[in-house]
């Protein structure tokens, strides 16, 4: 199944949709992440096929983030070539413990973005970056989850851009904190929330076995696969949930696919190949079976003098 969030014509409100060939199938119902156990995903499938709303053609309506307020956002860093070649651009060693914690850090859920959303530069910044993630929404709760039984809990995958200020963010974790305001202007999800059963017969060992892939202005910078997760879906949904409860519509990122942000590219290519994204540019983001993001970069808000 697969469905969506979008700005209705009929009422000019949020509404979700089951997405069937093309088409978004509407459903009275205003918030997805009520409707994230699976026996009520599937009884709004069923619904929105029998009794929908109204039938909308993609591309006709305005496509909202598939979980707009999140109640946590997690973002891992959980491929392995993306650390090892980010330390070495920030000038740091592969720490060891990495292969023992899938650590993580808290975003900002009310700076999530829709798929089709402008993104604004972060105020202060001069190296802005988009990073390629798949984002993994919880759908039954469950705490001390075990790994080998965890992926149970998810309702669905989509796509997933951390976008990060990595100047900001260099300075803030100097100082033995962050990443903060490097990191919480932007998160986009989105076009949809695709459920397990889509991605049967694309199993990894890790993760789904989905390409992944980042254009800017048309080109393409970054390629990856989803099933190169050093850390599985279930040992990430294990350790966020220890010692504490994960909610239904809680999304976890999985971090940046390897090659996948401009961080990592600029170590590789050189800076003045890929430079940092700058206002008018275009990001798209795709993952196969899941669809595509794509964002217009805006202008940074001025920075207010603290002092």
């Amino acid at each position: 199944m697969r469905f969506a969030t979008y700005l209705s014509p009929r009422d000019g409100a949020d509404h979700v949709a089951l997405v069937v060939d093309g088409a978004l199938h509407g459903l009275p119902d205003r918030r997805l992440a009520d409707l994230l156990a699976p026996d009520r995903l599937a009884d709004a499938a069923e619904r929105a096929l029998r009794a929908p709303v109204e039938v909308l053609a993609e591309g006709t309506v305005l496509l909202r983030a598939p979980i707009p307020e999140p109640p946590s956002i997690r973002d891992f860093m959980a491929f392995e070539q993306h650390v090892v070649t980010a330390s070495a651009a920030l000038g740091r060693e592969m720490h060891p413990d990495w292969y023992e914690l899938p650590v993580f850090y808290f975003t900002n859920p009310a700076a999530v973005c829709g798929p089709a959303d402008e993104v604004p530069v972060s105020p202060g910044s001069t190296a802005f970056d988009y990073e390629l993630e798949v984002g993994i929404v919880v759908g039954t709760p469950g705490r001390d989850l075990d790994p080998a039984t965890a992926e149970e809990h998810v309702a669905g995958y989509t796509i997933f851009c951390d976008w990060s200020a990595r100047d900001l963010q260099a300075r803030e974790m100097a100082l033995g904190l962050g990443p903060a305001k490097g990191k919480d202007g932007a998160t986009s999800l989105g076009p949809y929330l695709v459920t397990p059963d889509e991605l049967a017969g694309h199993g990894g060992a890790t993760a789904p076995d989905l390409g992944m892939r980042a254009l800017v202005n048309g080109e393409l910078w970054s390629s990856g696969r989803l099933s190169d997760l050093y850390w599985s879906v279930g040992q990430l949904l294990a350790y966020a949930s220890r010692g504490t409860e994960l909610r239904a519509g809680d999304v976890l990122g999985t971090g940046t696919v390897g090659t996948g942000c401009i961080l990592e590219l600029s170590a590789v290519h050189g800076a003045d190949a890929r430079p940092y994204l700058r206002p008018g540019d275009r990001v798209r983001l795709e993952v196969d079976l899941l669809g595509a993001i794509e964002a217009v970069i805006a202008p940074a808000a001025p920075v207010r003098p603290l002092r």
